[in-house]
């Protein structure tokens, strides 16, 4: 499997929140083990009597930032969001015969907060993608380890039950049966609270009041991130440009790769492109360019630039000539 990149997931795990809680090191371990796609049975495999609609919904959160990412398992109404609004299980599923007892059948809630992680994780495509590249050029895991990022901080080493998604994206799952607070640490610089774009200092530990509908997410000052539109599956056509968020408190770069999602001509590096956003805090200036890497010249593409926290937009269009944004009170790009 780390020869070939295989996908895997955890087993047959049992639905209980010690289970949940002990997938989180246990993706990590996987990732730093040369198998970065790796993820568990949403909900748990077989069914028990701590399955409800919130452990079921905070399994799904935390899938969501897996790389291998399915709701499979015993009793298949309750491992589809929408099946928590029937109130009933349908036919005997247990192990061995034995119809488990899944608690809590009818919760409302379960289906849009689903949605609403899953559309979350379609509009990462872009970024997904590309730390997926990142993968089959260098290894580096998609999911990693608070201390690949942070060798030298030594509670960043200890940490197990938070990881980064990615460069930029720090994801603390709630693993914890009625939840009001969760504890994140936060290494050293700048980071925003993903919901509220609230700039928060880093080095230490924080408690964030959740919800239900909430798993924290926190995305570090400098980093580039790019969201495309909601879509229901990958190849679906879409009008609505990328959106490219720009978290100021440091400079940042980020290159977005792209192919044609569909050949094998990746791999002889053909027909490929590579974008670099470079941002300039000092003087809040964006630049966008093709990196050297590209075998191909990009279509046009229109991008709505972000500027948080301040939240100005700017609009542009780009067809693979260089070009510098400046983000000024006027919201009027000046290019070169």
């Amino acid at each position: 499997m780390q020869r070939y990149g295989g996908w895997t997931r955890t087993g047959d795990t049992t639905s209980l929140w010690k289970t949940l809680k002990e997938q989180v090191p246990v993706v990590i371990n996987a990732s730093l083990s040369g198998l970065p796609y790796c993820g568990s049975c949403t909900g748990g495999f077989w069914p028990g009597p701590e399955l409800t609609g919130e452990l079921y919904t905070r399994w799904f959160q935390f899938s969501a930032f897996t790389p291998f990412f399915q709701s499979h398992g015993r009793t298949w109404h309750t491992r589809l969001p929408w099946g928590w609004n029937t109130g009933r299980l349908g036919p005997k599923e247990g192990r061995k015969g034995q119809e488990p007892d899944v608690g809590e059948l009818n919760n409302p809630r379960v289906e849009p907060i689903c949605r609403k992680y899953l559309n979350l994780r379609y509009r990462l495509l872009p970024y997904l993608y590309t730390l997926s590249r990142e993968t089959y050029d260098t290894g580096m895991p998609i999911l990693r380890a608070m201390w690949l990022h942070y060798p030298d901080d030594p509670r960043g080493r200890e940490c197990g039950d938070q990881y980064l998604w990615g460069r930029d994206i720090l994801a603390a799952p709630v693993t914890e049966k009625g939840a009001a607070h969760r504890k994140v640490y936060l290494p050293g610089g700048t980071w925003y609270d993903f919901w509220t774009n609230k700039r928060v200092a880093g080095g230490r530990s924080i408690t964030r009041p959740v919800d239900l509908e909430t798993m924290p997410l926190y995305i570090r000052a400098g980093a580039i991130l790019p969201l495309g539109p909601v879509r229901q599956y990958t190849g679906q056509p879409v009008d609505e440009p990328v959106t490219i968020r720009v978290y100021r408190g440091a400079d940042g770069a980020f290159t977005l790769y792209g192919d044609d999602g569909i050949s094998l001509d990746y791999a002889k590096n053909k027909n490929v492109t590579w974008t670099r956003f470079t941002w300039d805090d000092s003087t809040a200036r964006l630049s966008i360019g093709p990196d050297p890497r590209s075998t191909a010249r990009p279509e046009t593409r229109h991008y709505r630039l972000t500027l948080l926290p301040e939240g100005r937009t700017q609009s542009l269009k780009y067809g693979g000539t260089p070009v510098d944004v400046h983000f000024k009170e006027s919201q009027q790009p000046t290019l070169k």
